[in-house]
């Protein structure tokens, strides 16, 4: 996906991802970190900001859990590909308030301060210093903290994502880049060298392994 290709494959390809994220039960971690940050009063609805949101499914579970819980948000979904924001608006009810922008992270500047970042499956695209880069912006911009969601090395996911893919029958963009990126993925070491490098207290920061494959880092502050 990180590769030039047609709207209609992107589009597909983040279709069958959203069934991915389903199946792997992808957004209990960050809904988990994130019904832990809401339970603190605030004077203004929540502002949340997904980057790299891709199709948009882990706003929209996040919408979705805000209109039943009463919780008061502002979504923001950042993406560079502006395949990405045309296919997220399309897959999304004509009825939410869901913002979809296209562009850099680094470069967004919001009417309402940012309070929280959240973002999946994204990391594992950048190099190592955008990475660091990435945990420095979170940790000068997020008011109330940020949350990164995204896969940890293991042998066993690798194989067995193979064999789920296969059988589903999902694009072959996401056939082909499951299994890449498992590989790519972090272990608790690296992710304790970024922050590190990005000058952020190990001691602030919470690192926790999700069934299947994940491996989460968090700031709540």
């Amino acid at each position: 996906m990180d590769e030039p290709c047609s709207y209609e494959d992107f589009r597909a390809c983040l279709r069958d991802l959203a069934q991915v994220n389903a199946c792997t039960l992808a957004h209990r971690p960050t809904m988990h970190w994130l019904k832990q940050v809401a339970q603190t009063r605030r004077a203004h609805a929540l502002h949340i900001v997904d980057v790299g949101c891709g199709g948009g499914d882990m706003l929209r579970h996040i919408e979705g859990w805000a209109v039943k819980e009463g919780v008061s948000v502002k979504l923001t979904g950042i993406d560079l590909n502006p395949y990405a924001a045309r296919a997220a608006r399309e897959f999304t009810a004509a009825t939410s308030r869901i913002e979809w922008v296209t562009g850099d992270a680094f470069s967004y500047v919001p009417e309402q301060p940012i309070d929280c970042i959240v973002s999946s499956l994204f990391t594992h695209h950048l190099p190592e210093e955008g990475i660091v880069s990435f945990l420095a912006w979170m940790e000068r911009t997020a008011v109330r903290g940020w949350f990164i969601n995204d896969l940890s090395r293991a042998r066993v996911p690798y194989y067995a994502f193979k064999v789920l893919a296969s059988a589903a029958r999902w694009h072959k963009f996401v056939r082909h880049d499951g299994p890449v990126s498992i590989r790519r993925a972090f272990s608790p070491d690296d992710w304790l060298r970024y922050l590190h490098a990005a000058e952020i207290d190990r001691n602030v920061v919470a690192l926790e392994p999700w069934k299947p494959a994940r491996l989460c880092v968090s700031r709540v502050k």
